[in-house]
């Protein structure tokens, strides 16, 4: 099972954060995670998988991300419990960086255009990230009947490079 549950918002500095804001990031996103691992984790088979789709913000430090790291680092915190209580399933997570998907949508054209302009030059792969990059480490977790407890970035680096002076 894949679970990429993801809810728009939770851009903003830790001051402008309010309740509404932190409960919509954990109902549009931690909550349907967690509840979804446990319905798989009732039927999947013993050696099946579950990979959350997280976000590189678990680990990186963006300025205005504050909520998105609060709520993908609590996702990246289930795996490698869930992989020691699950077991044999095999839970593991991808941790994307900026990917050009329709989540970027609130973003008008020109200046989402800028932001992934900007981005590319920071990283060491020298692009934004596509949804096939996802795919790819998605299947690789699914298909890896030896990994589990994996948080896998896909970032393009940014986890090497961002936050860091």
């Amino acid at each position: 099972m894949v679970i990429a549950a993801a809810n728009h918002g939770g851009v903003m500095p830790l001051t402008d954060i309010t309740t509404a804001t932190l409960d919509a990031g954990i109902k549009g996103k931690l909550q349907p995670h967690l509840l979804a691992a446990q319905v798989a984790a009732s039927i999947l088979q013993p050696g099946g998988s579950i990979t959350f789709v997280s976000a590189i913000t678990a680990r990186t430090s963006m300025p205005g991300t504050a909520l998105l790291a609060a709520i993908n680092g609590a996702i990246a915190s289930l795996v490698p419990v869930l992989a020691v209580e699950l077991a044999p399933l095999r839970v593991n997570a991808v941790l994307p960086g900026t990917v050009n998907t329709d989540w970027w949508d609130w973003l008008p054209t020109d200046t989402r255009t800028t932001v992934f302009e900007g981005m590319a030059k920071t990283l060491p792969v020298g692009r934004i990230g596509t949804p096939d990059d996802i795919a790819d480490a998605i299947t690789f977790l699914m298909n890896n009947t030896y990994t589990t407890g994996v948080l896998l970035p896909c970032d393009g680096g940014a986890q090497l490079v961002v936050g860091k002076s």
